[in-house]
């Protein structure tokens, strides 16, 4: 009995090996990779013209956050795992276009979410984006930062004396 993963962010680094291994344990791979300028889109073709040579591999060059999109890639594809790497990279990059980050880490996890809420597969894996570091005020950003426990937004309400 064949299964079939979605792996968002495929043509990425781990996106790419992830279903590289997915596919030599036999899995049907369907990937998904809007194919962003941030980094070398020739580098993430080639990543999926090499997966593409499994005829387990399907790709999908779309945005996460086209609305639809995987509410229809899940009723067809009825998934039995999703691995969710794909997000908006970089640190800098957020302060430049924070837009960018809204669209694909906020809204498009929320719509793999409501597509999994609909069609829910039996497993699921969601990466963090490198792009949250907690209530840190140090700058520059560095990966080395410690996050703090709590975002201060998370922090519940103070009560009140009676």
């Amino acid at each position: 009995m064949s299964r079939t993963v979605l792996v968002t962010g495929s043509a990425g680094f781990i996106g790419y090996f992830t279903s590289q291994a997915l596919l030599a344990q036999g899995w049907n791979v369907i990937g998904l990779d809007a194919m962003t300028d941030y980094y070398d889109v020739e580098l993430k073709k080639r990543r999926h013209e090499m997966l593409s040579e499994s005829k387990n591999f399907t790709a999908v060059t779309e945005r996460l956050e086209t609305p639809g999109l995987l509410r229809d890639l899940f009723e067809q594809h009825k998934f039995d795992a999703v691995i969710h790497l794909a997000a908006q990279a970089g640190v800098r990059y957020s302060i430049d276009a924070p837009r960018s980050y809204v669209e694909s880490n906020l809204v498009g996890t929320f719509e793999l979410l409501e597509a999994a809420r609909a069609f829910p597969p039996a497993h699921m894996l969601l990466a963090s984006t490198s792009s949250v570091y907690g209530a840190n005020t140090q700058m520059p950003y560095t990966k080395t930062i410690r996050s703090t426990r709590r975002c201060r937004s998370m922090q519940p309400p103070k009560r009140q004396p009676r």
